[in-house]
This record gives structure tokens, sequence and C-alpha cells, in this order.
């Protein structure tokens, strides 16, 4: 196996290192930690006990992956950060793994995290998202697949944010952010479908119009989002998307943005 580990980076001799890992000056590795293949690690960046990192990963100076959670329920449990393949992680950024033994942080493929985002415990970050410069994301919130969350946003314990769904700059969010919207304001609130994501993602705009549909029912009809969602079971057609957007919405137990009443009648 070829390894390019400089002299003065301390990796203890019980770290997993893949082939073909560039470790640079300075980085700090401790012992119950993997690193995939062809993977770099960047000048002062610290890998703490529990890290599990897949391929391909980029980490810039800096970065503290597995920190010990900011939880009062923490006790010391042997916890994880699980992070996949290809992700870039710049500088500063700061990833707690998880509080209990049965939970773990999640950081899935592709995903671009930029500079002074705080990721904290419990969160399940899926595929080819983007976290913007500054971002905080709080305990047990989950970003799926594309969604983008600009810079300087906040977003508070357990909130969710949807497929292919942007939160613009400077938003801050206690509830669920649907999948293909933009979310803007604050407070936080519906701001149409986010086109340009859809249509990057190979989404028709035929379909784009039904999500459009689905959505004006939702956010412009003066019913429970419960009623809302039956309106769209009934009033649009059926597929994919306008699936996962009734799954998602169904499924939320905090509510979702601009909705007051979420259980409906």
């Amino acid at each position: 196996m070829s390894k390019n580990i400089h002299p003065q980076a301390f990796v203890d001799p019980a770290a997993q290192i893949g082939d073909k890992v560039t470790i640079m000056p300075f980085a700090y590795i401790e012992g119950d930690v993997v690193i995939g293949e062809g993977c770099t690690i960047y000048p002062f960046v610290s890998v703490m006990n529990g890290t599990r990192m897949g391929k391909n990963n980029t980490v810039h100076q800096g970065t503290v992956l597995a920190a010990v959670p900011q939880d009062f329920e923490y006790v010391g449990d042997k916890t994880e950060l699980v992070i996949g393949d290809n992700n870039i992680i710049r500088e500063n950024v700061v990833i707690n793994r998880a509080t209990f033994s049965s939970g773990k942080t999640v950081i899935g493929n592709g995903n671009f995290i930029m500079e002074g985002v705080h990721i904290s415990h419990d969160v399940r970050i899926c595929d080819h998202a983007v976290i913007g410069y500054g971002t905080k994301v709080a305990g047990c919130c989950e970003i799926n697949d594309r969604a983008i969350l600009s810079s300087n946003v906040i977003a508070n314990p357990g909130a969710r944010v949807g497929r292919c769904a942007m939160v613009q700059s400077g938003c801050r969010f206690s509830r669920d952010v649907p999948p293909y919207i933009v979310a803007h304001h604050n407070p936080i609130e519906y701001g149409g479908v986010n086109s340009t994501i859809l249509t990057n993602a190979g989404i028709d705009i035929k379909v784009q119009n039904h999500i459009a549909n689905a959505y004006r029912l939702v956010f412009h009809g003066k019913t429970s989002l419960m009623d809302g969602i039956k309106q769209i079971i009934e009033q649009v057609p059926g597929g994919r998307e306008i699936d996962n957007i009734v799954e998602f919405l169904r499924s939320t137990q905090i509510g979702v943005i601009n909705k007051e009443d979420f259980t409906g009648d």
C-alpha cells in the first residue's frame, strides 16, 4: 500500500489508514479511526475517535471530525461519525459524533460542506447536498439529497430539509422544509418551487408544474396541512416526486414552514 503521511503529522498506530491517503503536517488522527482510500487530510485537521470515513474525501485545514457532542445528555458513550465517499469538507468545519451508542452522525456521498459549518450530533446529511458558509445544523436534523443550505442558515433541532430544496442565506427554521422548494425570509416562508435545481436534476417541466400545483394546495389554500395532503392526492397526477412530497408532509413530527396547524381536523 502507498500512503503519504508527513512525519510531522500525529497518526495513532491503531488508526486504519487506506491506500493512497495523504495526511499533511500537523494533522492529528486518533486511534479509533478509519480513513478510506484516496482521502486527503490537510494540516491542522483533527480526526477524532469514532470517525469512519469512506473513499476520496478531502478535509481542509482546521476541521474537527467526530468532536464530542455538545449535548448535556452525552455521558461518554462510544459513538460514531460515518462519512461516505467523495465529500469536500472545507476549513474550520466541526462535525460532532452521535450522543448515544445507538445513534450515528452520518454524512453521505458527494456533499460540499463549506467553511465554518457546524454539524451537530446525530445529524443525517444524505447525498450531493451543499451546506453553505457559516451554517449551523443542530442535533438530529436531516438534510436530504441535493438540498442546499445557503450561507449563515440556522437549522434548529430535529428539522428536516427535503430533497432538492433550497434554504436561502440567513434563514433560520424550526420546522421541516419540504422537498423541491425555495424557502426564504425571516420568519421563514415558502418562496416557490426550486425550478433551477429541478431542471439540473433532470425533472421534466410537466412534473415541475405538478409540484407547483401541489404546493399551491398546501401553502395558498386555507386548510390544514392534512387537508392539503388529501387535496394533492385527489387533484395532482401521481408520480415519484408527488409521492415524495406526500410522504414527507405526512411524516412530519414538528410541522412544516408556513403551516401553524399540521395535525388536521
